[in-house]
Parts: C-alpha cells; sequence; structure tokens
C-alpha cells in the first residue's frame, strides 16, 4: 500500500510540473529544484546538482532525464515510468490535439500570457542559481569555476562546450578543491549488472533498428528508426533536435515544410519538455502510421534511449560517486553546473523573458515570491500569466 501511495504521489507530482513547467529544458531543471530540492527534500542540493551533471554528459534530453532519475531514485521503475508519464504526457497530447486541428490551436504566438510565461521562467531559473551557487559554489575556487564556465559557454554555445566545461571543472575539482565531506550517494543499492543490460539494449537498438529500416517497407519501423536515432545522439536537448528533425521527416516526405514549422512554433508554447514534438510528427505524417497511435510511436522512440540510458548508467554513477577522489570531482562538477545554468539564465530565458521595464517588475515579483515568500513555482507560472494579460 506505501508503495502504490508512493507511486501516485510521484504521478501526481510530476503531473502537474507537466502542465506548469514552461519556459524549455533550463527553466525545467529550476522548476525540479524548487519542488525536489527546496520543498520536497527528496535529494539535497549536491545530489540533484550530481544528477544535472550526469544528465548533461549523456544524449537527449536532460531536463526529461533528470526527471526520470528523480522518479527512479524515488520508486523504483514504476517510479521512473510515473514521472516520464506525468511530466511528458500533458505536452504530448497537447501536441497531438494541435497536429490534428491546426485551424483551431493556431493563435498568436506573441500573446500577453505567453509573455508571462517566459517571465515565469526566468524568476524560477534566476531563483535556482541563487540556491544552488548558495550552496555549491561557498569558496573563492568553486566560484572561479562557475564564472569561468558561464563565460566558456556564453563564448562558445554549443552542447560539446557544455560537455567540455564540466570535464574542466571536474578537473578543477580535482586538483584545487578540497573537500572534506562524506559519501552523498543516493541510498539505494547498485546494480550494475542490469545497468550494464540496460546499456547492451541501448547500443543494440541503435545497430539493430537502421538494419531493419532498409530491408523492410514498413513505415512504422522507418519511423521507430529516425526517432530512436534522433534522441540517441543528439547532445544539447530540445533546442538542438528540433531542427535536426525536420530534415529526416521533410525529406521522407512524412510531413510538409510548412506543417513542421507550425509545430515547431506551437511546441514553444507549451509546457513540459521539447521532445514531444515527435508526438506532433507521428501524429501529422503524411504516410502510416499517423495520428494518434503514429504520434505515440514517435514519442515512446524519442524518448526510450535516454530512458536506456539513465537506467543503464545510474548503476555505476551512485557506486562512482561515493569515491573520496570522485568527490573532489563532483565539487567541480556542481560549481560548472551551476555557470551552466548562469549562462543559461542569461540566454535564452532572460534574454527572450525579461525585454522590457514591465517584465522586469513582473520578474523580480516572481523571484521574491519564491525566495522570500517560499511560493511554489506553479503559482508564480499563474501569477506571471495573469500579469502577462493584464500589463504585456
Amino acid at each position: 500500500m506505501n508503495r502504490i501511495k508512493n507511486i501516485l504521489e510521484i504521478l501526481s507530482v510530476f503531473l502537474r510540473l507537466g502542465f506548469t513547467s514552461f519556459g524549455g529544458p533550463v527553466a525545467h531543471l529550476g522548476y525540479f529544484h524548487d519542488e525536489f530540492v527546496s520543498r520536497r527534500k527528496w535529494m539535497s542540493e549536491q545530489e540533484y546538482a550530481d544528477l544535472v551533471a550526469l544528465c548533461q554528459f549523456l544524449p537527449g534530453p536532460a531536463s526529461s532525464q533528470v526527471g526520470f532519475a528523480v522518479g527512479l531514485m524515488r520508486g523504483g521503475k514504476l517510479g521512473g515510468f510515473a514521472a516520464w508519464l506525468g511530466f511528458t504526457m500533458p505536452s504530448a497530447l497537447i501536441m497531438i490535439a494541435f497536429a490534428y486541428g491546426l485551424d483551431f490551436f493556431g493563435g498568436s504566438l506573441d500573446s500577453g500570457w505567453l509573455k508571462g510565461l517566459k517571465v515565469a521562467a526566468a524568476a524560477v531559473v534566476a531563483h535556482a542559481v541563487w540556491s544552488m551557487a548558495v550552496k555549491l559554489c561557498p569558496d573563492r575556487m568553486r566560484a572561479v569555476v562557475a564564472v569561468l564556465a558561464a563565460c566558456a559557454v556564453l563564448s562558445v554555445s554549443s552542447g560539446l562546450m557544455q560537455i567540455g566545461v564540466i570535464i574542466a571543472g571536474g578537473l578543477a575539482g580535482y586538483f584545487f578543491i578540497n573537500t572534506d565531506s562524506g559519501s552523498s550517494g543516493v541510498k539505494r543499492k547498485s546494480r550494475v549488472r542490469e545497468g550494464a543490460v540496460y546499456l547492451a539494449l541501448f547500443f543494440a537498438l541503435l545497430a539493430a533498428l537502421p538494419i531493419a529500416a532498409s530491408v523492410t517497407e514498413l513505415q512504422s519501423v522507418k519511423l521507430a528508426d529516425s526517432f530512436y536515432r534522433a534522441g540517441s545522439l543528439v547532445f544539447g536537448g530540445g533546442h538542438v533536435v528540433l531542427p535536426l528533425l525536420q530534415a529526416e521527416v521533410t525529406s521522407g516526405n512524412w510531413i510538409t515544410a510548412d506543417k513542421f514549422m507550425a509545430g515547431y512554433g506551437a511546441v514553444q508554447a507549451v509546457p513540459g519538455p521539447l521532445f514531444t514534438f515527435a508526438a506532433y510528427l507521428g501524429t501529422a505524417s503524411g504516410v502510416q502510421p499517423n495520428g494518434f497511435s503514429g504520434g505515440m510511436l514517435a514519442l515512446v522512440f524519442i524518448f526510450l534511449p535516454s530512458v536506456l540510458l539513465v537506467m543503464g548508467v545510474l548503476p555505476f554513477w551512485e557506486s562512482l560517486r561515493a569515491l573520496p577522489s570522485a568527490q573532489k570531482v563532483l565539487a567541480g562538477t556542481n560549481a560548472a553546473v551551476v555557470g551552466l545554468l548562469l549562462a543559461a539564465f542569461y540566454d535564452p530565458v532572460f534574454a527572450e523573458g525579461i525585454t522590457g521595464h514591465r517584465e522586469m517588475v513582473i520578474g523580480l515579483m516572481g523571484f521574491g515570491l519564491l525566495q522570500f515568500m517560499k511560493a511554489p513555482s506553479w503559482s508564480v507560472v499563474i501569477f506571471s500569466a495573469v500579469s502577462g494579460v493584464i500589463l504585456l
């Protein structure tokens, strides 16, 4: 009974996040931090930063991987599935509905409520960066690592630069940062053998699906291959995978360029992970399978690689991060993560959300609600959306 209650709690929390987490991957990490570190105390500041650092190394949607890992550590496989389902399905169903009725769901993507949601994302990310910086950069060396990481990412914006910055932060931690903290490993028994099985399955599908697609005329296999590869080989999250999918689906005559761009615009305005754009593409496809079943097939196969990678890597990670030398490396990578979030806060979150004095006022009020009034992030989303309708 307690296990069922735990799974339902995970599902309800992530379902609410799925409906209210606007602003893209970096903002999602801010919402997660507010919910799981600041409010619910499901994990410590360091555990959360370690998890973010790990997911930055893996291809696929970092925020969805962090969410799945939180559910996995909290409630096992069912907990991970509940977290993924709750966070992903609201956005996926909205995009499927949009594909069924473009004329009805078009509208303006420049409305006041949408501007307010962008401001909310800026307030949430600012709060997360501030909270993490206070606890993860307590000395001069870690503060320097964070600032240099932010400068590097702002100078060269790419997924490879993000990975390079985390590696550099880890090296700085190993050689220059002293930490006397004990093991912060998550209290789960590591299942390394099981993790190896999931990693083997990940690579097996990556090799087998292209072969299967080349020897069959079944469009479902070709669709599965395309979206699985997109989810497996893309670093940098949804903003990177969306343009790459365009060549894949438009060259195959699955969808017209106009329909692709209409969905591309719509997915920027919905909560949850940007990878749910796959549900729209599968639904709007001009060849079978399409409709709801095509949307679900595309959705499952674009997220499947990230799920397999997290389940495969996490047991190794839990063992590794308990080592004393790993603690020093993680201290540096955590500082680098703060720098990454700081850079992402400026561009695109702040640059797109705070475009005038009124936006700044709403943003400061939202930050104050989070920082001083301890308001939940979903209430700041509602406050900012209503303020956007009135003021923007």
